[in-house]
């Protein structure tokens, strides 16, 4: 059952049995009630039997928690499934991977999996995580997919494909048969693993600073003026002078463990990940290397996931050169080093996965319509990349009511969220702040990226690459806090 139900009047009670049960409250009424709108703000919430908002609390007269882990190789095959946008590939210089932890607690089974890929969005996300549901027999929104983001790999929406196919001179975006089969490879990767599943008795928790990888990309000059220091902005003197700006600074690392025997290390860092693109390189890129690594050397499967990095990129520190990118995937690995040697284990005696269901609001603002699209998209005077990205933009607005998903996990005193889009720092910073006392929070994005970046409100006024990227409008900065709000106080 899904029910529209403004954020403002959902609370969880804890019910004697332990359990958190959903109850509305009406305006002016203690009362229960359903309301259905406020402010013209709609959040929808998954309100199944029982609540996708769950806390589970493992005790002995419970099954506890267990996890297995999987891999999948994802790379493209010379010549064909483009990067972003519709550069087929020459050269790999090292695989793309699909690596995920599956966990039953509950008699239930949820999945976080990672990607080195650029994007899922719109169906093509839908893809993946149906695939993955269907294979651990579980519903979507146990589910979350992420993407790394490395620029060196796909970036795939099929609903784009299709609007695309009708102008045949138009070179190929989405190989549909290859992301399909994928989708599928990924999914009997995670059901092959559910014959390795084992108890999961304790978690780690473990941060450190990053030094010298991550910058703003809204940085100001020294004049107090806006500048745009995209990835490869060391190039130039000036942007490498500029101050890092708003950033955050540290990698922070889930670890779940089997007593003493580390499973797998969920790390979780905020910036854009390409050091260079558009060269038909296939990479994992500065992430990709730094994992690949630790895991080598630990022995403990290493997961990454990016964290709200939407205005964070390498830009300070990259001139797109491969010394740069050695030196980034250098510095990136002594952190994740560093948070692992920090860890401090505790108890894995509480189990909690939320997920809530938002609507972002479309631009209607000139050159941003739905018709304006149409028009891109079929103008041959365009080129390839600008009509494709129009298709990915009307994707979107095929959408209409189709919700995108905020999700949260909690084992112990450990919370992870997970977030859509190309989501801006401002939201992991808002996030962290409604961590309870004594928790340790971490936060993803780029789960389904059919939103494009999602902005604060102000950037729109502000200016910058972001908003002009975006294809919410704004108002979706209340709409995606109200969210994060609901799952981290679920999550408490």
């Amino acid at each position: 059952m899904v029910c529209r139900i403004p954020l403002a009047r959902l609370r969880l009670h804890p019910e004697p049995a332990g359990k958190n049960v959903l109850r509305v409250f009406s305006a002016g009424s203690a009362k229960p009630g359903w309301v259905v709108r406020l402010a013209g703000l709609l959040l929808l919430v998954l309100c199944s039997d029982p609540l996708p908002g769950q806390d589970q609390v493992l005790g002995q007269d419970q099954e506890g928690l267990r996890i297995s882990v999987f891999r999948c190789d994802v790379t493209p095959p010379i010549g064909g499934q483009p990067l972003i946008w519709l550069d087929r590939p020459e050269t790999v210089e090292d695989p793309l991977w699909a690596k995920g932890i599956v966990l039953e607690s509950g008699g239930k089974r949820y999945a976080v999996c990672a990607l080195d890929w650029c994007g899922l969005c719109n169906s093509s996300y839908e893809l993946f995580r149906n695939s993955l549901a269907a294979a651990l027999e579980t519903s979507p929104e146990n589910v979350f997919v992420h993407t790394v983001h490395q620029h060196t790999a796909p970036y795939v929406d099929g609903n784009a494909q299709q609007h695309m196919a009708a102008y045949p001179e138009l070179p190929l975006y989405v190989d549909v048969a290859f992301v399909r089969r994928t989708a599928e490879g990924v999914a009997a990767a995670a059901k092959e693993s559910l014959s390795r599943l084992e108890p999961c008795d304790r978690v780690g928790v473990g941060k450190a600073v990053v030094e010298r990888v991550a910058s703003s990309r809204r940085v100001r000059d020294e004049h107090g003026n806006l500048v745009v220091r995209y990835s490869s902005g060391g190039r130039d003197p000036k942007m490498r002078e500029l101050p890092e700006g708003r950033i955050d600074p540290y990698v922070r690392t889930i670890t779940l463990a089997r007593g003493d025997r580390p499973i797998v290390r969920m790390h979780f860092y905020a910036t854009h990940p390409q050091s260079f693109y558009g060269d038909r390189r296939v990479s994992a890129d500065v992430p990709g290397l730094a994992r690949e690594r630790l895991e080598k050397e630990e022995g403990v499967f290493q997961i990454y996931l990016t964290g709200c990095a939407g205005d964070v990129t390498f830009g300070k520190y990259n001139d797109g050169s491969r010394e740069a990118r050695d030196a980034l995937a250098a510095r990136l690995y002594e952190g994740m080093k560093k948070a692992v040697e920090s860890t401090q284990y505790a108890a894995a005696d509480r189990f909690a996965w939320c997920s809530r269901d938002v609507v972002f609001p479309a631009r209607t603002d000139p050159g941003q319509t739905a018709d304006d699209q149409r028009r891109v998209l079929a103008d041959p005077k365009q080129s390839p990349v600008n009509r494709t990205q129009a298709a990915v933009r009307l994707s979107f607005f095929d959408r209409r009511d189709r919700p995108f998903t905020v999700q949260g996990l909690r084992i112990g005193p450990a919370a992870a969220l997970f977030l859509p889009g190309e989501s801006l720092l401002e939201f992991q910073e808002y996030a962290l702040s409604l961590a309870g006392e004594g928790d340790f929070a971490a936060v993803a994005a780029y789960g389904d990226l059919g939103t494009g970046y999602i902005c604060y409100d102000a950037a729109f006024q502000e200016g910058g690459y972001e908003p002009t990227a975006s294809r919410v409008a704004p108002g979706s900065e209340d709409i995606l806090k109200q969210a994060i709000r609901s799952v981290m106080d679920a999550l408490r």
